[in-house]
């Protein structure tokens, strides 16, 4: 059993993006789920790290060190422990269980090294404590791509931590093929390609298709193609892709092309069914019934609040 410390303050999405790379994935506190198995996780968005799971028990240091005493161990070498108050739930004192839990590891065998060590092992509190040893880290680098540090910038330019978890729910991987019929800046497309998908952008706006591949020049070696098109009509194959990713226009008064939003989206959500098994739609307002007019089910739904006066509706569809 693996356990997942999760990123943001809106668990449901983070666990959902998590099951993109982990299977058997649920909620164990706030902050903190579990998972059966799991594969490649750097590349996650909402989850900071995976560890083996020791165990779970009450929130208290007393019952950590408990946990940790009863727990076998085959592993050696030397050791750094680390402790969380996970949102600051529980006002533990994260030094002292560190100490504890480490005094406990050395009269195992550990050394203890805090710059390199071999293991190290991690203890969260919550409404539930649990405990495990580090297996993996994703990488926390979205700071390096902030929409208006990059070649091209528009006002709206979504964050590349939402583009990411998007992508991923979209089955952004090595080896899969993402689509985003409304790339705008590409900032999806961006987040897809260091997920290792090839990634393709199309915008009915040249400006948009250039911006967007300067900004996948700068990120992306290779595996991105953009190109000036109509998300009605696009000229690809059926099931031409693993992965669809789109953020709507906003604004219910939106006209494109001549057409109103509303058409627009049926008519895009429509031609991404030919395309693709898998979507994820955004927009600043609840597109279910477009998405089952389309042939789509809407297999989840997350209302993410961005500021006071935009929340954005993030479907995912199958």
């Amino acid at each position: 059993m693996y356990l997942l410390e999760l990123a943001g303050d809106e668990d449901p999405f983070a666990i959902r993006e998590a099951a993109s790379r982990c299977s058997g994935v649920e909620a164990l506190a706030p902050g903190l789920a579990t998972a059966r198995g799991v594969r490649e996780v750097s590349t996650l968005a909402y989850t900071r790290r995976v560890c083996r799971l020791v165990g779970t028990c009450n929130p208290t240091v007393e019952d950590a060190a408990a946990l940790l005493r009863a727990a076998p161990t085959d592993r050696e070498g030397t050791v750094a422990v680390r402790a969380r108050d996970v949102r600051g739930a529980t006002g533990v004192d994260t030094q002292a269980v560190e100490r504890r839990l480490g005094g406990i590891l050395v009269d195992r065998g550990f050394s203890v090294d805090l710059e390199a060590p071999d293991h190290t092992l991690w203890a969260f509190f919550s409404e539930t404590a649990a405990v495990g040893w580090l297996q993996a880290e994703s990488r926390r680098d979205f700071s390096t791509r902030k929409p208006t540090d990059k070649p091209f910038f528009q006002p709206g330019s979504m964050a590349p931590m939402d583009a990411r978890a998007f992508a991923n729910i979209a089955g952004a991987e090595p080896g899969a093929r993402v689509l985003d019929p409304m790339c705008g800046t590409g900032g999806v497309l961006v987040e897809a390609g260091l997920s290792g998908a090839d990634v393709v952008g199309v915008d009915a706006q040249a400006k948009m298709v250039r911006g967007a591949r300067r900004n996948l020049e700068r990120y992306l070696r290779a595996g991105y193609e953009t190109l000036q098109g109509d998300a009605t009509r696009l000229p690809f194959a059926d099931g031409s892709f693993d992965g669809i990713v789109f953020d709507a226009p906003y604004g219910r008064q939106s006209k494109v092309a001549g057409s109103s939003l509303d058409a627009l989206l049926g008519a895009s959500l429509s031609e991404a069914r030919r395309l693709a098994d898998v979507a994820v739609v955004v927009g600043d307002r609840p597109w279910d019934d477009a998405a089952a007019t389309a042939g789509w089910t809407v297999t989840d739904r997350f209302d993410r609040r961005v500021h006071r006066s935009l929340v954005r509706y993030v479907h995912v569809l199958a």
